[in-house]
């Protein structure tokens, strides 16, 4: 999975990120990257890289399905973005042989917003939501019924002479994606009969990835170009292939044919990319934390101050990763740097 970039890639270095412009390490989708994404995505349970044991449980959900002539279980896939859960559901309708309608909790407001797409369903179709935690709690309850009876009931008029139809629907299967699958309530969760949990990916699953996009982008790279690309993608598919294409850029631009870890090295160096996926913002942190408050702790609040972010920009954006990486951590008293960031940046960790 992948992104378009715009023509000129130096307006997307990520030391100009303040204007609004693609941070090449969030693993977030822009609307003009979805014809790329599109191309490189796998259509096939086969083809799919990584995520093993999710892949083997969909597969049984999947056959059993075939085998019974009925539509499939509904499925949650939760993670953090990046990760395949739209590549997925896309997959479900093709094993399943079937048409795939796509919305998003955002756009489902209304009960009536929801009930307008399950009325148009056909028998045995998909119908994938993506970021589901975020839909209506009147189209939530309205759900609850559509999932487990295959009915919704439309409320026709207003007080004492509202009256409630009931609406028969066609079997489906839905496919519900989430960042956050703690917000979703209880009752909407247990309705579904499968549940995936995708996780972040490693190196060599990345470079499985980073592989068969080349073959599809035509690319010669070496063995070692495709760690150094991996090694710098934080997990995460979308953002392999992102910088993949950036790598690509830099191949053509400076006449390289072959593309091995130093051509990649030097193209990601230049868009500010480190050894360990960090970026601008990501460094920027970690040095306002050591070089300004001795390595912490310090507030969130004042820490984005010297960082010159929002507070929220710094929380949701560049402290998941650094955490995960165990170069920052939080304490009651505010944020620490941890000893692996003194030594990222080639500074002597204290004794304490």
């Amino acid at each position: 999975m992948t992104q378009q970039f715009p023509e000129n890639d130096a307006q997307n270095l990520p030391g100009q990120q303040r204007s609004g412009q693609e941070r090449l390490v969030d693993a977030e989708v822009e609307p003009e990257d979805k014809a790329i994404e599109a191309a490189l995505r796998p259509k096939a349970l086969d083809d799919f890289v990584g995520q093993k044991r999710v892949r083997q449980q969909l597969s049984l959900v999947l056959e059993a399905s075939k085998l019974r002539g009925k539509s499939a279980d509904h499925v949650l896939l939760s993670g953090p973005p990046g990760l395949g859960k739209t590549t997925l559901a896309m997959i479900i309708a093709e094993e399943m042989g079937s048409p795939l309608r796509i919305s998003s909790g955002p756009a489902i407001q209304h009960s009536g917003d929801l009930a307008a797409i399950l009325s148009s369903l056909t028998p045995g179709e998909v119908l994938f939501l993506d970021e589901i935690h975020r839909m209506s709690r009147p189209a939530e309850e309205m759900l609850y019924m559509a999932m487990e009876d295959f009915r919704v009931d439309i409320v026709v008029g207003k007080g004492a002479g509202a009256t409630s139809i009931p609406l028969e629907l066609p079997s489906f299967t839905l496919v519900g994606a989430t960042t956050r699958a703690g917000l979703l309530p209880g009752p909407l969760r247990d309705r579904f009969g499968f549940t995936g949990h995708l996780e972040f990916y490693d190196v060599e699953e990345l470079e499985l990835v980073l592989r068969r996009s080349a073959g599809l982008l035509d690319l010669k790279i070496t063995t070692e170009g495709f760690h150094e690309i991996a090694s710098r993608s934080r997990g995460t598919p979308r953002i392999a292939n992102r910088l993949l294409r950036r790598v690509r850029d830099w191949a053509l631009v400076h006449s390289v044919d072959d593309i091995d870890a130093r051509t990649a090295a030097t193209a990601l160096d230049m868009y500010e990319v480190d050894s360990k996926g960090l970026d601008r913002l990501d460094r920027s942190v970690l040095e306002s934390l050591i070089h300004k408050f001795g390595g912490g702790p310090v507030g969130l609040s004042t820490l984005a101050i010297a960082v010159g972010e929002e507070t929220e920009t710094v929380e949701t954006v560049a402290e998941p990763y650094l955490v995960r990486e165990g170069l920052m951590g939080r304490t009651p008293r505010g944020r620490v740097a941890l000893p692996s960031a003194w030594v990222h940046l080639d500074l002597e960790p204290p004794e304490s």
